[in-house]
């Protein structure tokens, strides 16, 4: 037996984004978006309205940081979804973190998010439905305290969050139940 929900942006888990930019004066703005994923090897891509400070700022410098958010910071992450920089100014002082400036990017990283990915502007696809701003990936950073002993991202030290739409709830991932290209070979 099934039931209907209606119309709802049911997808399942959802990441918690945070992205990162300089306005005009080179001020840090920050939000939290959970509408974007990896779209090709070296792009990334955000479903943001033009309504959206990150937008504009995206716009003027041509360069934004998409981190990871993670359970330590789930505070600071809420409420860069909460607050809007075209409201609130000083939004990212507020928060507590610390910003530095990209060695690759004009754009800041937040360095208390485990893992940031510095994006140049690729485009800004507008269609009749949507909205999506493309960065091309030019570097990924890790903070060295969530790398496992083979060097890689350990998703259980990251602690890193994720969204789900249907209780409107902060989870943390999880347990590995499976391998990709590998877990359906018995059945090719």
């Amino acid at each position: 037996m099934r039931k209907d929900l209606g119309v709802a942006p049911a997808v399942y888990p959802m990441p918690v984004l945070m992205i990162a930019t300089y306005d005009e004066n080179g001020v840090v703005d920050v939000m939290n978006a959970a509408w974007g994923m990896i779209c090709e090897s070296d792009k990334i891509t955000l479903a943001l309205s033009e309504s959206h400070k990150t937008v504009k700022n995206i716009k003027i410098n041509k360069a934004f940081t998409v981190s990871l958010a993670d359970v330590k910071n789930i505070k600071a992450a809420d409420y860069f979804g909460i607050a809007s920089g075209n409201d609130t100014p000083d939004k990212f002082e507020r928060s507590g973190l610390t910003a530095v400036k990209s060695g690759r990017v004009n754009a800041p990283i937040v360095e208390e998010f485990p893992v940031t990915i510095e994006c140049e502007l690729a485009e800004i696809v507008r269609t009749d439905n949507f909205q999506s701003v493309v960065g091309r990936i030019v570097n990924v950073s890790v903070d060295e305290s969530v790398l496992g002993a083979d060097g890689k991202l350990d998703v259980d030290k990251a602690g890193i969050l994720i969204f789900n739409q249907f209780d409107r709830g902060y989870y943390v991932t999880g347990e590995k139940v499976g391998t990709a290209w590998s877990a359906g070979m018995e059945l090719k």
